[in-house]
């Protein structure tokens, strides 16, 4: 049994200065946006900004500095990720490179690897996405059917991905796949870095209920990859992905993805709220702190090299609830109707289309209450 335990988030150096001086450049550096894409802001796609992020040492921050890194600690770099997510700054172009893909090449890769890639992920250059889901296996990983032959020249891969993130901006994917011919579940599983520029991978776009393109299938046809594009060891794939999932699962995003609704709610409410609105404001905002201070404590674990999955479910399931639940308790209390223009309105239009899916990424709700389950020995 892995049990839950709270660490306490206690990060190095002077925070507020940190902060401080991130939201100084942001009101220099951060482009102004459209309230609801600032809502969205982890999928915002901003190549420049992106860049000069980077330039400025806000992107690969726990990187080391032989590979263009900060050299940061873990904690410093989620006060960066926080100020981001909390002024909707466009960090969609590096999110996932910078979140998962570079920590898990300097973990598990080759030094060939490190040296190729993390200094354009640093840079904010170099942008990843992450070819998890199958049609047919969308939560269960473990069903994966993506086959990677080896051969002479390398590895053949044949198969499909799906719902794959930003794959029609990235250069890279980090790609969970089937090495062992005849394998079941988690056995025989391992992940390699493919050029998506590599001929015969196909990428088609998933247009959601909102008009937004951020999903995509993915094709792979036969397509050859060299031997160096396995990550780590064969068949050590599902134990790679865990830790990378750990990262995803437990951010400030869990408890900042609807806090441009809550500012605009705060906003709309003004000096003189009614009771009931004042009231709901109280509550979220309590519940938005609890959350903080979940995943703030899952991020100090993580920071310490353990490994924190039972937490950072708890933090995406919790989270989950929350960002789901907020925008039909915001509809079921403030008066405002369902085509007026102001911000308030456009926020809540927007997120109660998007929240179902909420609950998707990463896992879903049923899959993530299994893991916990059985961390706490239940199950």
């Amino acid at each position: 049994m892995q049990g839950f335990a709270l660490y306490p988030f206690d990060p190095p150096g002077d925070v507020a200065a940190l902060r401080a001086d991130l939201r100084a450049w942001l009101a220099v550096n951060q482009p102004a946006g459209d309230v609801v894409a600032r809502a969205n802001c982890w999928a915002s796609f901003d190549a420049d900004f992106s860049r000069a992020l980077g330039a400025a040492g806000y992107v690969g921050m726990t990187l080391p500095a032989r590979y263009g890194g900060g050299d940061r600690h873990p904690l410093e770099r989620y006060v960066v990720i926080e100020e981001l997510l909390a002024a909707g700054a466009p960090v969609g172009a590096h999110w996932i490179a910078d979140r998962q893909t570079g920590p898990l090449i300097l973990r598990y890769g080759s030094e060939e690897q490190r040296e190729r890639y993390l200094p354009g992920i640093a840079k904010g250059e170099l942008y990843a996405c992450i070819g998890l889901s199958e049609p047919g296996a969308g939560s269960d990983l473990a069903a994966v059917r993506t086959s990677a032959r080896e051969t002479a020249e390398g590895w053949r891969i044949n198969g499909q991905k799906i719902w794959t993130t930003g794959a029609h901006f990235s250069h890279i994917m980090l790609a969970l796949v089937r090495t062992e011919e005849g394998s079941e579940r988690n056995a025989g599983l391992s992940q390699l870095l493919i050029d998506l520029d590599t001929p015969g991978i196909t990428i088609r776009p998933i247009i959601d209920m909102a008009g937004h393109h951020d999903f995509n299938e993915v094709f792979f046809d036969d397509v050859l990859v060299p031997h160096g594009a396995l990550v780590g060891e064969r068949g050590q794939g599902w134990k790679q992905v865990t830790a990378e999932l750990g990262l995803e699962r437990s951010g400030p995003e869990r408890y900042l993805s609807s806090h441009a609704l809550l500012v605009a709610l705060i906003d709309a409410a003004g000096a003189d709220p009614d009771p009931a609105v004042a009231g709901l404001i109280g509550e979220l905002t309590a519940e938005m702190w609890t959350l903080r201070q979940l995943s703030m404590s899952t991020a100090a674990k993580l920071a310490s090299g353990e490994d924190p999955m039972v937490e950072a479910s708890v933090v995406k399931e919790l989270g989950n609830g929350f960002e789901q639940d907020m925008p039909r308790r915001v509809q079921a209390i403030v008066d405002c109707g369902w085509d007026d223009p102001d911000d308030l309105a456009r926020l809540l239009r927007a997120l109660l289309i998007a929240s179902p899916s909420f609950s998707l990424r990463g896992g879903t709700r049923e899959v993530i209450r299994g893991i916990v389950a059985r961390g706490l020995g239940l199950r």
